[in-house]
């Protein structure tokens, strides 16, 4: 008597199978599932909700070129902010002085921003780790510098004013409306950096992160890939920070600080080091962190809490200590970021009730 054997647990036989975005039915259906929610999102959501919705949408863009940079290929970027900058005073000087339409603005701005990112990336052909990081510090406030005197590219301190996109003579310049704009740049970013991962190129990325001397042996070229990330890393700044400037439509100097470069540090951190969907999800964190922070002060306003700690009169403090700390406690708690922990979450509830 013969029996069929079925492959159990997790079964895959080629490469393909191993590198597939969406493995399983269920998780192409929670994809395509998430998408319409958000499509639909500005048919019971407020102005205020889906604006956060759009800001998550753009530092996560941000984020995930930053975790190409450092979660993938393992060097590090203390500067980000600056080429996310680049990239709004690109896309606002190259519609107000240039004409040029939005909707092609943003994508150059990318470019250049990326052509920057390659000069200021040059070092990490030879530099690594604290020497790094100090090089892409000096980027930080160098860029800083250029933003505050290049009148001409920027409108100095009195910053630079810009308009959303249209098409057609519709102006997407309403949170109901913006958000579709940028979903669409999450999905190709998003989509982009998942397809880079699966070709030898991105998988020269992750060997230079994993053990750049056996990557060298191997004949990838160290100097190129490491240059390469800061370059892919500042295109997805600079089409996050001109998605941002046509949103705001206005950018100031003032914004891309050090402590901007930080937060979005802290959401490839939160999110995961190394992981595409853990960027947005630490983007999303970051953003939202601070408003529940806010929330709560707002609950306990009035209450013999706030009077004894002065809640209410401290709570800017209150927001960037948040941060901070959750900062910390992921890299003590959780290092592996939220994307390893709804990986455990799954795959418990896959084996469940033999999870154990």
């Amino acid at each position: 008597m013969s029996a069929s054997l079925t492959p159990a647990g997790d079964y895959r036989t080629t490469y393909r199978a191993d590198t597939t975005i969406f493995p399983t039915r269920n998780s192409r259906l929670a994809m395509w599932l998430g998408l319409a929610i958000v499509v639909a999102s500005p048919l019971f959501l407020g102005r205020y909700e889906l604006s956060q919705l759009i800001n998550i949408g753009i530092m996560g863009i941000a984020a995930l070129g930053l975790n190409i940079l450092v979660g993938f290929t393992g060097q590090i970027s203390i500067g980000h902010a600056a080429f996310f900058g680049v990239g709004a005073f690109a896309s606002a000087w190259l519609h107000e002085s240039l004409h040029v339409p939005v909707w092609a603005c943003i994508p150059l701005a990318g470019v250049i921003t990326a052509i920057v990112g390659l000069v200021f990336g040059a070092p990490a052909a030879r530099l690594k780790g604290l020497y790094l990081a100090i090089a892409t510090l000096a980027a930080q406030f160098i860029l800083e510098d250029f933003f505050a005197r290049a009148r001409w590219f920027t409108g100095g301190v009195a910053g630079r004013l810009t308009e959303p996109p249209e098409i057609f003579g519709f102006a997407f310049d309403r949170e109901e409306s913006y958000l579709y704009v940028v979903l669409f740049f999450v999905v190709v970013m998003y989509a982009g950096a998942a397809n880079l991962m699966r070709t030898r190129d991105g998988r020269a990325l992750v060997a230079v992160r994993d053990h750049y001397l056996s990557a060298e042996l191997m004949g990838i070229n160290l100097a190129y890939y490491r240059t390469l990330s800061f370059g892919i890393a500042s295109l997805y700044a600079g089409i996050a920070g001109a998605l941002y400037a046509h949103y705001l439509q206005f950018v100031s100097v003032e914004a891309f600080n050090i402590l901007f470069s930080i937060q979005f540090l802290g959401m490839v951190i939160i999110g995961g080091l190394g992981s595409i969907m853990g960027s947005l999800m630490g983007a999303a964190f970051m953003v939202l962190l601070p408003e529940v922070v806010q929330g709560g002060a707002n609950l306990l306003a009035g209450s013999a809490i706030d009077q004894a700690l002065k809640i209410g009169a401290s709570i800017s403090y209150l927001r960037e200590m948040a941060i901070g700390a959750a900062i910390i406690a992921f890299l003590i708690f959780e290092p592996d970021g939220l994307a390893h922990r709804w990986r455990l979450v799954k795959a418990y509830w896959k084996l469940y009730p033999y999870s154990h």
